[in-house]
């Protein structure tokens, strides 16, 4: 019997995130997900008066054809995917996995090439089309959080299925005040960061282009960043695991970068090229719900009290001029479980231990 929470979860991508309309197309592409859920989607498109097209993967066959790519193979398949996506009016991705280390195994060179031929097709989808990308819940994912599979996936479509709208008039007034902020000041355990957000909008995202969702992000101008960041958040990036990972600042740009025993593989992935080594995004995160991190980061970057400070690419809608292949979202949670943290606009403390002091955002506070 098909669980009925996918038909709810299908109706959500549907309906509000990415809006659908009569005659549009969209991409569907799940990866290690069931055929059910594939099903649930392909009947709310068509409920939609929309036309479905979906593309099927598996991330065992996805790992083979990266660990022998070429660049003849990878330039026609980028080509066909740029293609396909400039017809498309919107996507939803619903990436399972059953192994989260299956492209550890990757050589670092095979996936900067794939990468390279890709990254047009995914600006395509970023910048033009209605998009949404979302986890499904596996054994896998359950170990990570160190839960049993039943009660991870009431966690997972406990989040999934919230009610983005609830916290909608408060993701407003902390996006009015980024938008107002010129200098941040964060400090906490091993943090203390310097750097201005002036002129670069910030943009709230409540369900629209990520489920479980909950953050306010923008960027920080390219070379105002100075000081020193420990993110307490570990991270899983290109199938490798990190831990503890810190990073200093100069002038905008990572000139030194650490990690527990993966100082090597770090600094590999932030000399992709020239914009790696510069922040792309800064975000703080509100889901009330979401508090832990499980080493995923479309959940771990929604951590209430918590922010990411992202090398790489830079969102066109909050453009601070960076551009990289690499956009990798590390996490610093600032609650006193995780040694606290204050962070500062203009001088003013708008978040102490990960916790708002403005009655009006104590909804985006965490809750246990």
């Amino acid at each position: 019997m098909k669980d009925p929470r996918f038909d709810q979860l299908a109706a959500l991508l549907v309906e509000y995130s990415t809006q659908l309309r009569a005659g549009e197309h969209i991409l569907l592409e799940l990866c290690d997900t069931p055929d059910e859920m594939a099903v649930a989607l392909i009947r709310a498109v068509r409920r939609a008066g929309a036309c479905p097209h979906i593309r099927l993967t598996h991330s065992t066959v996805t790992r083979e054809m990266l660990s022998g790519a070429t660049d003849e193979q990878y330039e026609m398949i980028g080509e066909h995917s740029l293609d396909e996506m400039k017809d498309m009016d919107a996507y939803i991705a619903i990436r399972g996995a059953f192994n989260t280390f299956e492209n550890s195994s990757v050589p670092a060179e095979k996936m900067k090439l794939a990468m390279k031929h890709l990254k047009p097709m995914q600006e395509q989808r970023v910048s033009h089309t209605k998009w949404c990308v979302l986890r499904w819940p596996t054994p896998s994912m359950a170990q990570q959080s160190s839960l049993s599979t039943e009660e991870f996936e009431e966690f997972y479509f406990r989040c999934c299925l919230m009610d983005f709208r609830k916290l909608l008039p408060a993701m407003q007034k902390l996006e009015d005040l980024m938008n107002a902020a010129d200098r941040v000041h964060i400090t906490g355990a091993g943090t203390d960061l310097h750097f201005s957000i002036k002129d670069i909008p910030a943009h709230l995202c409540a369900g629209e282009m990520n489920i479980p969702d909950g953050e306010v992000f923008t960027a920080p101008v390219r070379d105002s960043v100075n000081g020193v960041v420990s993110y307490t958040a570990p991270s899983i990036y290109q199938g490798i695991a990190f831990d503890g990972v810190r990073l200093r600042f100069e002038n905008g740009k990572i000139v030194e970068a650490r990690c527990n025993g993966r100082d090597k593989e770090l600094n590999r992935i932030l000399d992709t090229d020239p914009g790696a080594r510069f922040i792309g995004e800064f975000a703080l995160g509100v889901n009330p719900a979401v508090l832990q991190p499980m080493r995923d980061i479309l959940f771990d970057e929604k951590i209430a009290g918590s922010f990411h400070f992202t090398p790489g690419q830079s969102y066109e809608n909050a453009s601070n001029g960076n551009h990289s292949q690499v956009h990798w979202d590390l996490v610093c949670i600032q609650r006193k479980d995780y040694g606290g943290g204050e962070i500062y606009f203009d001088d003013v403390l708008i978040r102490k231990d990960g916790l708002f002091l403005d009655p009006d955002l104590a909804c985006l506070n965490p809750q246990p």
